[in-house]
């Protein structure tokens, strides 16, 4: 496969990645040390042609203050809205089917490298073992529950770490690329 599936997510130590409730004030973490950096991530939403997320992470990010994918094309998935807002519809497109078919059908249109976002879209690429490359940053805090990054897979998926990094904020980042 040519497109190159990436995910770039931060978790706690116990692997949640929201509350239950969707805060992500956890991320907040040793806040007195997180302004001067940006944990890769400029240099890594600049390689991306693509954004696919869930419902429930556009509703997250469509809350911030603003909009944080300008010149990107975003995908949402969703099988319970018939197509998005009519505020944000200028900002997404919808897709309803199965993550495998939306990779063939993004590679055949060119698309290069595609960035999955948000725990349940994360999972279900990963059940069906399309991701490449996964970078985790571990925030140093214990939530006890919350909203997981991995679910349930049909079988193990093997990983080897290709770069390690920890911050002075305490975070520690690992991206994986997964062996196929």
């Amino acid at each position: 496969m040519d497109i190159k599936l990436s995910a770039f997510i931060a978790m706690s130590l116990d692997g949640y990645i929201a509350r239950y409730n969707g805060k992500l004030d956890f991320l907040e973490t040793n806040s007195d040390k997180l302004d001067a950096e940006d944990y890769g991530y400029q240099a890594f939403i600049g390689s991306v042609d693509c954004i696919v997320m869930g419902r429930n992470s556009f509703e997250k990010v469509v809350s911030f203050p603003t909009w944080p994918y300008h010149n990107k094309r975003v995908i949402v998935l969703s099988r319970a809205w018939d197509r998005i807002p009519d505020q944000f519809a200028d900002l997404a497109e919808l897709y309803s089917g199965k993550a495998e078919l939306l990779t063939v059908e993004l590679q055949n249109q060119g698309v290069r490298h595609l960035y999955v976002d948000g725990g349940v879209t994360i999972q279900s690429f990963l059940q069906q073992n399309l991701l490449n490359e996964i970078t985790i940053t571990t925030v140093p805090i214990l939530l006890g529950k919350g909203i997981s990054l991995f679910g349930m897979l049909r079988e193990d998926l093997k990983l080897k770490l290709e770069h390690h990094k920890s911050f002075d904020s305490d975070f520690v980042q690992s991206r994986y690329s997964f062996i196929k």
